[in-house]
């Protein structure tokens, strides 16, 4: 038994616990599942003992969002948890921020599930294609936003604030004209043509 590894699938819902238990165990041939039904259940049964993976519901009775993420973790340091779960996967940023190694929709088809089990227990996460892009376009737009130079994000900041070129050049005091040159070097760095575009990398930023 020392090979197994220890899945805990947490979720309140019968059908979702006995039936991933049922395509887990019919292919895979080294695990070993619990259950749990709601929160508290889960911190009781990693206190009581060392789990590889918790397959965890956002949604099960006790729950506290993503800040079950690090909860469970300060329990178990190395555990592997896979969110699953009926939200959209707009969801799944602020779960994979919080420390979460898999984002799984519910509606998922069987070989996708036992392919991301198989790759968190070999590679220690795993991304779908549509998280993967997700993940990817919020780095690119932190990498391109670090790369402002100092003035050019405060003047990058000021006018996601809703201030005009005299407002900026205002309160920076520097010159009008000087205000719109650092405007037009953030628009050509950030490949933006309006302020539209600007508040919306500036809202994905911040919350990075």
């Amino acid at each position: 038994m020392n090979n197994y590894k220890r899945i805990l699938i947490a979720d309140d819902h019968h059908v979702v616990r006995l039936g991933t238990a049922l395509i887990l165990e019919s292919n895979l041939f080294n695990v070993q599942i619990e259950y749990a039904i709601d929160f508290n259940e889960v911190k009781d049964k990693l206190y009581q003992g060392t789990f590889d993976l918790v397959i965890l519901d956002i949604d099960m009775p006790g729950s506290t969002s993503k800040f079950m993420i690090k909860e469970l973790k300060t329990i178990q340091k190395d555990l592997l948890i896979m969110i699953f779960t009926s939200y959209k996967y707009d969801y799944a940023l602020q779960y994979i921020e919080e420390g979460a190694n898999c984002f799984l929709n519910k509606l998922c088809s069987e070989e996708v599930l036992v392919r991301a089990v198989k790759s968190l227990f070999s590679e220690g996460s795993y991304w779908s294609p549509k998280i993967f892009s997700l993940l990817t376009n919020k780095e690119i737009i932190k990498t391109e936003v670090d790369n402002l130079s100092q003035r050019e994000l405060q003047v990058f900041k000021l006018l996601a604030e809703g201030n005009g070129n005299l407002e900026v050049a205002n309160i920076l005091e520097i010159e009008v004209p000087t205000a719109s040159t650092y405007k037009k070097r953030i628009y050509k760095k950030l490949r933006i043509k309006n302020i539209v575009e600007l508040l919306n990398i500036y809202h994905k930023y911040i919350n990075k």
